[in-house]
């Protein structure tokens, strides 16, 4: 029962945070705070950068609504750079918080029933595929926008994937996706002023989604070239 505990934590906390924090952790509130908060942040900047990891880990830990708000706020508050960082800090710890309930809580128990029904089905072949190039599955998780982030979370830890690879290829996966809205939340004194909101899209302008395709091609290619070799070897 203990194992499950974790989990039926971050379920109660998602939900009951989803129906409270839906309005709070919102661009209006960012908009309508923002004097108060750059008065907080020049007033005890090491102090409001801890907070802001603190607060990016809980969103992200307990699957709260607000993540996109919270990167802008990091690029409003410390800019691109140590902005990006803050974020991607918060957001890597906040994900192996998850992965590693949802590993201890279920993860591996489904794990362990899957392996012991045999037979060699779907999902086993599945997971054999991933463990081949577990990495290079990780990194296109992370860097592929059309993908939630939970999950990216989540999803690993029902297939025994290793909390190190995990790790790795979460925080620098997540880094180009972080880079992207805190410079966006950098410029938003001028998108304040005009009186509009800022564009969450442009992730998909050419501009910036080629580089990021051209990130998930690099990763893709170990895939390729394992199975390439490997038809090679078995037509042999």
């Amino acid at each position: 029962l203990r194992r499950f505990v974790p989990l039926l934590i971050i379920a109660v906390v998602a939900i009951g945070g989803g129906y409270f924090l839906r309005d709070l952790l919102s661009f209006e509130t960012l908009r309508d705070n923002r004097e108060m908060l750059i008065s907080w942040r020049d007033s005890n900047y090491t102090l409001v950068a801890l907070a802001f990891i603190g607060i990016y880990i809980v969103v992200v830990a307990f699957s709260l609504p607000g993540a996109a708000i919270m990167t802008l706020s990091g690029g409003f508050l410390f800019g691109i750079f140590p902005g990006a960082l803050f974020c991607v800090i918060g957001a890597s710890i906040g994900a192996v918080l998850i992965f590693t309930a949802a590993k201890t809580g279920l993860g591996d128990m489904l794990h362990a029933k899957m392996h012991a029904q045999g037979g060699g089905g779907i999902l086993e072949r599945m997971e054999k595929g991933l463990h081949e190039n577990e990495v290079s599955y990780l990194l296109l998780m992370r860097l592929v926008p059309a993908i939630p982030f939970f999950i990216a979370n989540l999803a690993p830890a029902f297939l025994g994937v290793k909390a190190r690879n995990f790790t790795l290829t979460t925080f620098f996966g997540i880094m180009p996706g972080s880079i992207v809205y805190t410079s966006v939340g950098a410029g938003l004194g001028d998108v304040f002023a005009a009186g509009e909101t800022p564009d969450f899209g442009i992730i998909f302008q050419p501009g910036i989604l080629g580089p990021i395709l051209g990130l998930c091609v690099l990763a893709t290619l170990p895939i390729i070239i394992k199975a390439f070799t490997s038809r090679k070897e078995t037509s042999q």
